[in-house]
């Protein structure tokens, strides 16, 4: 069953089944799927990475599953982070620097906890706000029998087809939330920069007004001079 912290897609990606079964499927086989959608996890989470720190997550992982890491920075400074994934040996299956988005498949060749870290370090002012998706595992079939000879019933393939869609809709919806998150916070950090560099305009042109009337009175101004007469 899929574990998700998403604020960023507010929706699990897990399917559960509430209330009675009402398609027939004899207890066993209710039981079947129960336990294959434990096989499969996985976790999204979008956290903010404070400057010069660094940020580390866990997974037990079995020896033998493929496993996929994805990132992406969303708001923060170049949008760049540091990315490290270790097995539990300590030896490094995945180092990229300063990297905006990436994503890395590998297969778990042995049991135990795997870490993986994202590091803003380099980063001395500014902080950042990150998301990643660590999936375990490939996702188990919908019915028991899917991988079978025997072929699904009508309502068994609408059933997968719908299950399909709706996973690739899911997705779609927390790329494309994490581009309009991305770009409103370009968009914002730009009228920023354009309001302040405004405000110095604004104070530069009415010093140099005040000074261009100062100096033009200058010219203009009436000296008058006295004469002295000394008498002999």
């Amino acid at each position: 069953m899929k574990w998700l912290l998403v604020p960023v897609t507010g929706r699990s990606r897990s399917l559960r089944m509430m209330g009675k079964p009402r398609c027939g499927l004899p207890l066993a086989q209710v039981l079947v799927v129960h336990l294959l959608l434990t096989l499969a996890s996985s976790s999204e989470l979008t956290f903010e990475l404070p400057d010069n720190a660094k940020q580390c997550f866990y997974e037990d992982i079995v020896i033998g599953t493929k496993c996929t890491l994805e990132f992406q920075v969303v708001t923060g400074g170049h949008y760049d982070v540091d990315c490290r994934l270790e097995d539990p040996d300590g030896t490094v299956l995945y180092k990229e620097m300063k990297k905006q988005y990436d994503s890395f498949t590998f297969t778990a060749a042995k049991n135990g906890t795997f870490k993986f870290c994202f590091s803003n370090e380099f980063s001395t002012f500014t902080h950042k706000t990150v998301y990643f998706d660590f999936q375990v595992g490939e996702d188990p079939p919908l019915f028991p029998n899917e991988n079978r000879v025997t072929a699904l019933t009508q309502m068994e393939s609408a059933c997968v087809s719908i299950h399909e869609a709706l996973k690739s809709v899911i997705d779609y919806q927390t790329h494309f939330r994490l581009r309009e998150a991305q770009g409103r916070s370009r968009a914002e950090d730009l009228n920023t920069r354009v309001a302040f560099w405004s405000i110095g305009e604004a104070i530069i042109l009415l010093v140099v007004s005040i000074s261009q009337v100062v100096l033009l009175r200058s010219f203009f101004s009436d000296r008058k001079t006295t004469t002295t007469r000394v008498g002999s």
